[in-house]
């Protein structure tokens, strides 16, 4: 591939990528290559490329003689993505004890303030915003594959949130990532963990990842509250 095609199938993918994590592309929305190069004055070769490495992040899923889509995890899927996610974010908060950059708090501070301009404005944005500050503090560890990791997950818990969140806000608190800055910061590892630890388990609850019952009495019994009254 060409230097300009693969500069423009980053474009599209990155684009892509940002519309699906701010929950602007819904779970199985159909992403047509014909009208996804359209919007973006590219060919559909370039898409469908964008499209094949999104489908290698767990983004999109291509259903045959149907084309591509945006991916539904399974409750299944979205339990283990956030176990992984657990795993995965423990290590970095350890690593960071260790070996944060010269510059890394002024990162992150910045950018929470940037959360902090946003957060009850501009929901998308605060989504893309929480996700980032979990991606920037893999990269500050310096370890490339751990970030390639992190970023894969903290993609995909937003489309599972998208999915399954109980709310409309599925953003993290801004306030808790503060105090794991402030938690590594002070070298304290089993604080910092026990703060990521319990934040995750936050955002996770937001969603409905446990089964839910669809029986003929579960369905009415709601109702069936109305009539009582």
């Amino acid at each position: 591939m060409s230097e300009t095609k693969t500069t423009l199938t980053d474009a599209v993918h990155d684009l892509l990528r940002k519309a699906i994590i701010e929950q602007a592309l819904k779970p199985g929305m159909r992403l047509p290559e014909d009208t996804v190069g359209e919007q973006f004055g590219v060919s559909r070769t370039i898409v469908r490329h964008a499209l094949v490495r999104l489908e290698h992040e767990g983004l999109v899923v291509t259903r045959r003689n149907r084309g591509a889509f945006v991916a539904e995890p399974s409750r299944d899927e979205a339990q283990h993505v956030f176990e992984v996610r657990r795993c995965l974010e423990n290590d970095v908060i350890r690593l960071l004890c260790k070996r944060m950059p010269a510059s890394g708090y002024d990162q992150l501070e910045a950018h929470v303030r940037q959360e902090q301009a946003v957060h009850g404005k501009d929901g998308p944005v605060s989504i893309r915003l929480a996700g980032e500050f979990h991606i920037l503090l893999a990269e500050l560890t310096g370890n490339p594959v751990l970030t390639r990791y992190i970023s894969e997950v903290v993609i995909r818990c937003s489309l599972i949130m998208s999915l399954y969140a109980r709310s409309h806000s599925s953003d993290c608190a801004v306030d808790e990532h503060s105090q794991i800055i402030a938690a590594i910061r002070a070298g304290d590892a089993e604080r910092a963990i026990n703060l990521m630890e319990h934040h995750l388990g936050a955002v996770a609850d937001r969603a409905e990842l446990a089964p839910q019952p669809d029986s003929i009495q579960s369905i009415l019994s709601h109702y069936g509250k109305e009539l009582a009254q």
